[in-house]
């Protein structure tokens, strides 16, 4: 009798996390990205990024596939808040994004218009992009160390400090 209610309050508890683990994930709302190149490496990669003032150094020793999207963002739409399996280089061709960081408690975005670029840190670091401007954002990511045939991105739970 110990053992079939243990095993019912498991299985209890793991639909539960999968149902709150959905509930919980903020995928973006007028956000719609294209794939429009993906590769893997023909030979062995390690990459090594400096970034930042504090030159944060993200390293990807056995670099797997790399993939480029082109990403439209209406205006007022937003990205959700999501992570990348390794670092993303992101270019900014058409509007404005405002970056938002899951680690930052006052939740103050930093803008980034045409013709900027930035490095986002990958390996599970939380963001959020929205276009705060009145006409469509476009950017192009080159996603680093993608897992072969996997996606580019991780829905993650709002940090809880945004209201967004």
């Amino acid at each position: 009798m110990y053992k079939k209610t243990v095993r019912y309050l498991s299985i209890a508890a793991l639909a539960a996390a999968a149902v709150t683990g959905v509930v919980l994930a903020t995928p973006g709302s007028g956000a719609v990205g294209t794939v429009r190149a993906r590769a893997a490496f023909a030979d062995p990669v390690d990459i090594k990024l400096k970034v930042g003032a504090h030159n944060e150094v993200l390293h990807v020793p056995n670099a797997r596939d790399t993939v480029m999207q082109q990403i439209i963002i209406a205006p007022g739409g937003h990205t959700g808040w999501h992570s990348h399996p390794g670092p993303a280089i992101a270019l900014i061709t058409r509007g404005e994004l405002t970056l938002y960081d899951g680690d930052n408690p006052s939740c103050v975005g930093v803008p980034y218009g045409v013709g900027q670029a930035f490095v986002d840190s990958g390996q599970a670091h939380v963001h959020l992009g929205r276009n705060l401007s009145g006409q469509e954002t476009e950017v192009w990511v080159t996603y680093l160390d993608v897992p072969p045939g996997g996606s580019v991105r991780t829905d993650e739970a709002n940090p809880g400090f945004c209201p967004f």
